[in-house]
């Protein structure tokens, strides 16, 4: 599981590196150092934790190895521009990053560093593995995703500035999360008494328009689909102030596994462990027993496709998922009937239903585990 890191613990990091590679080429090795697997066969679920995580089996990176040397040439090529970032106190995004070591390796060489961008990313993840290090720390960025409106109050320092930001003033548009909100980011006034996540943009903006979050005391959020990092971390930090968190998505496998995907977290981020998943996570809806409760949404549902059903047959064979007999039933319903609905469905009977409906659900704790 990868913690939180300062700048100079970044910077000791990466130096400890260096220094235990001269020391191995001083005493006649090869340099190498070990990362841990980040495969499928080496990511469990953890049961007690309720989380996915990598396993303890390992790699090793060396230079002599034919087949890893120019890996190991780029690893370290990143570290040292990483290194080089911290100690500026500049940030980049991981595109950014690749152009900076996009060069030829000689005058005669017709051969890059880097040759396209699928080469630096997964070295990125070693490094972050490898050091117990999030790739924000390294200030590296990746690109916004996610809105948040209520009664939160932040200090962001960026750029040699403090901005202080009320999410409750933010308009129409919200704030938008960046993808870093450990580093130079505090919250310093929160006032609420439950996170919901809403699956979709217009959605989220529906809600907001009525100020759901105000009549309700909470602070709504929307990750515009699949939550990014940052929006998963800020999810993560505001459970650990006590806050509930409740996710609110479409009635399909798609937008159920948005649900799974912040409570448990992700088979591709498992290195990041209990740093990224929400496992206290509640699921509010769309379910389909509410197809059966409130009879206008039997007319507004949607045939499923092949990829659909795929999908929930995936889902049935997850043992983080599987355990619980609510959800084999939604998965199994969907497949049988071949029927989903959409979240916006529920404006079909009048637009303000859906802040009703989840009140309702929310006040009466009608969720999904």
């Amino acid at each position: 599981m990868i913690g939180d890191c300062m700048e100079n613990d970044v910077i000791t990091k990466l130096n400890n590196l260096g220094k235990k590679m001269v020391e191995q080429i001083k005493m006649g090795e090869s340099p190498h150092f070990t990362t841990i697997l980040r495969s499928r066969g080496n990511t469990y679920y953890n049961e007690k934790e309720k989380v996915l995580e990598l396993g303890d089996k390992t790699e090793k990176r060396t230079f002599a190895n034919v087949a890893q040397a120019r890996k190991f040439m780029q690893t370290l090529a990143i570290a040292s521009k990483c290194k080089k970032f911290v100690r500026e106190n500049l940030h980049t995004s991981i595109r950014g990053l690749y152009y900076q070591l996009k060069f030829s390796l000689g005058e005669n060489l017709e051969e890059n560093l880097f040759s396209e961008q699928s080469e630096s990313n997964p070295l990125i993840e070693d490094l972050e593995v490898a050091l117990n290090v999030k790739r924000e720390d390294f200030n590296l960025n990746t690109d916004r995703k996610g809105f948040v409106a209520g009664r939160m109050i932040i200090e962001d320092s960026f750029g040699g500035e403090k901005t202080r930001i009320d999410c409750s003033k933010q308009g129409r548009s919200g704030w938008s999360i960046p993808s870093d909100v450990d580093n130079g980011m505090e919250i310093l006034d929160l006032k609420a008494d439950y996170v919901l996540v809403i699956e979709k943009d217009a959605m989220w903006q529906r809600l907001n328009e009525d100020k759901f979050w105000r009549k309700n005391n909470c602070i709504i959020i929307t990750p515009k689909g699949q939550a990014s990092r940052g929006t998963r971390r800020l999810l993560r930090k505001l459970a650990d102030m006590g806050l509930p968190i409740y996710v609110f998505t479409d009635c399909d496998a798609w937008g159920w596994y948005i649900y799974w995907t912040i409570k448990t977290g992700s088979m591709n981020l498992a290195y990041l462990g209990k740093n990224i998943a929400v496992p206290e996570a509640k699921f509010v809806g769309v379910t389909m027993q509410d197809i059966k409760d409130f009879e206008f949404l039997s007319k507004l549902t949607i045939k499923t496709k092949d990829v659909d059903i795929k999908r929930a047959k995936e889902m049935l064979s997850y043992p983080w998922i599987n355990q619980y007999k609510e959800w084999v039933n939604e998965l199994k319903t969907v497949i049988r009937t071949k029927r989903k609905i959409e979240q916006d469905a529920l404006q079909g009977q009048r637009l303000t239903f859906v802040g009703e409906y989840l009140s309702e659900k929310i006040k009466n704790k009608k969720f999904l585990p």
